[in-house]
């Protein structure tokens, strides 16, 4: 594989999003991902797939929208991302938790 497919593949999957609600979707094998806002549906598909190992079904993805917070006095929002939700075939899995 060429190295800079390799380095652009790599820099799409930013980290797992894991969350209450999250856990509840890798019972239907779906696994919530933070991306890079720049990156589409088939490229997300290709850095998951060649990350991982397995073969992806589907893909959603939404922008999550920026929040307001405080700290001490001074006001601001917590910067949006890009999330994708990644479906995945009947018999692969991602192991998010190791066992370590």
């Amino acid at each position: 594989m060429n190295k800079e497919l390799e380095k652009e593949l790599l820099s799409i999957i930013k980290k797992p999003i894991i969350t209450d609600k999250t856990t509840k979707l890798l019972e239907n094998n779906q696994y919530c991902f933070q991306v890079d806002h720049r990156s589409n549906k088939p490229k997300i598909k290709l850095a998951i797939e060649y990350i991982f190992k397995v073969k992806v079904k589907k893909i959603n993805t939404c922008h999550a929208p920026r929040k307001k917070r405080t700290v001490g006095r001074f006001k601001g929002y917590k910067t949006h991302y890009k999330k994708a939700v990644v479906t995945l075939s009947e018999n692969d899995t991602i192991n998010l938790f190791s066992d370590q």
